[in-house]
């Protein structure tokens, strides 16, 4: 007998599912959020931990309090269920909690041992986290994509061959934020290693919707280092995680220094502590590090292979409806038979309306949360639009000097385990209507950021609907 929750009791597992929303018109419906890809609600049951745990909340490691006791107790379970749940071996491998994908990537970055001539191939489809970083640390490589998004392999083992021995590191994503596209990376990681780099995942977007598996070190596949961020699975309380081997952590000094890093300081000398406390300086997210561990074991309950399964199921729903709109062009793969290797993540364009002006009008008019631009991609989404450089130029001049008016970009709808056929049935309604032109509202655009609002909102005037508890009114 399958004793698992189905998937479907996670929709009733969603902090502010039935969350109602003012329109345009007055009137109210729930809200309809497809903009997972960015950030996602909380679970219920991350909640209720973090409403248990704040009972208990004291200082962590070195508190001789019952309540330090037991806070110390918490923070080192959430990491162990952390390392549970990527197959991550807790006698050799580092559970270094951060604030977010970014913080981690930047923290591997300064710790990893390059040399002058050492370079970093990362890809042409990475968010900027996944990149800038690795450029102000050493040479960086970007391996093409192909005409739908999806990753070069060829040319990934090319430029692997052309450089061999020179690329230290490769840093890839697992799934693209724009397009939804997955790599494999385990096939990634083994041709790394065979031309002697190790390999770094962002599993930002990848974790929520998949099952990662990192391996144990001395296979060909194994992941070296991966990180992910608690806000994109169902734990927004300013948690995520870094994991890579714990003697790697242990073999360089911690980029950021203080309270909790140390065995011993005289004014002399510095005796550092071993991995994960000596990359973990100050008071750590112990709350952050409680929601992270609950959302995952909340996941576990369910089974990532029924999200997946789910998610992959509503995509091809969304790709046929969007078919069947001759003013949509999507990007980024638009079959809806091709979903066995892409997230629940769709980027597409209406024809004849901005991407900003027509997510406003969602918003605004049908209660639907979608993100639109770039997405902090900018070179993967420019590529996909084949802006030229002459275009781009154009566009550089404008966005430098703070005018940001209609710059390049798509919108984006991306799911969450939550997200069911209503859902995608209220999207899709909505752009028939905005592709028809059937909206209400006289929208203005404000020139330095480009967001599009109707004439006369304010976002002052949103205090007046929250709590006093939220807005301090």
């Amino acid at each position: 007998m399958n004793l698992m929750p189905a998937v479907e009791t996670l929709r009733e597992q969603i902090v502010g599912i039935d969350r109602q929303v003012e329109l345009l018109d007055g009137s109210l419906v729930p809200y309809v959020n497809l903009d997972n890809a960015a950030s996602t609600p909380a679970f219920r049951a991350v909640r209720a931990a973090v409403e248990d745990a704040l009972e208990w909340y004291a200082s962590v490691h070195r508190g001789s309090g019952y309540k330090s006791l037991v806070s110390t107790r918490l923070y080192e379970q959430a990491r162990e269920t952390t390392a549970e749940f990527v197959g991550a071996d807790c006698d050799s491998e580092s559970v270094i909690f951060v604030k977010n994908t970014t913080e981690a990537i930047n923290l591997l970055a300064h710790r990893f041992p390059f040399q002058t001539d050492d370079l970093v191939l990362t890809t042409q489809m990475e968010h900027h986290s996944n990149d800038l970083p690795w450029r102000k640390a050493a040479r960086t490589l970007h391996c093409p994509v192909l005409a739908d998004g999806r990753l070069d392999l060829q040319a990934f083992q090319s430029l692997l061959e052309t450089y061999r021995g020179k690329i230290k590191l490769v840093a890839v994503t697992g799934a693209s934020n724009v397009t939804g596209w997955t790599n494999p990376i385990h096939d990634l990681a083994a041709l790394a290693h065979r031309y002697q780099a190790k390999i770094f995942v962002d599993c930002a977007q990848l974790l929520p919707h998949r099952k990662v598996e990192k391996g144990r070190p001395g296979q060909a596949e194994y992941l070296d280092f991966i990180a992910f961020s608690g806000h994109k699975v169902y734990a927004p309380f300013g948690g995520g995680a870094l994991i890579g081997p714990r003697d790697f952590f242990n073999s360089t000094e911690p980029d950021i220094r203080g309270g909790g890093t140390i065995k011993v300081v005289t004014l002399e000398e510095v005796f550092w502590a071993d991995s994960p406390d000596r990359d973990e300086a100050g008071s750590p997210n112990v709350i952050g590090a409680v929601a992270l561990a609950a959302a995952l074991r909340q996941l576990n309950a369910v089974g990532m292979e029924a999200v997946a399964r789910h998610e992959a199921e509503m995509t091809s729903i969304l790709l046929e409806e969007l078919a069947r709109i001759p003013q949509v062009r999507v990007y980024g793969g638009a079959d809806p038979r091709q979903v066995k290797d892409r997230v629940g993540v769709v980027a597409f364009k209406i024809d004849g309306i901005a991407h900003g002006k027509a997510a406003a009008i969602f918003g605004f008019e049908g209660g639907i949360g979608v993100r639109d631009g770039c997405f902090c991609a900018h070179p993967y989404v420019l590529n996909l639009l084949k802006i030229t450089p002459a275009q781009f130029e154009e566009h550089r001049k404008r966005a430098v000097a703070g005018d940001r008016v209609d710059l390049p970009g798509v919108l984006r709808a991306s799911f969450g385990c939550y997200t069911n056929q209503e859902d995608l049935q209220r999207l899709t309604a909505m752009i028939r209507r905005v592709a028809a032109g059937d909206y209400r509202g006289d929208y203005v655009v404000e020139s330095c950021t480009g967001s599009y609002y109707p004439r006369g909102f304010s976002l002052e005037g949103l205090s007046a609907c929250l709590p006093n508890s939220i807005c301090g009114n």
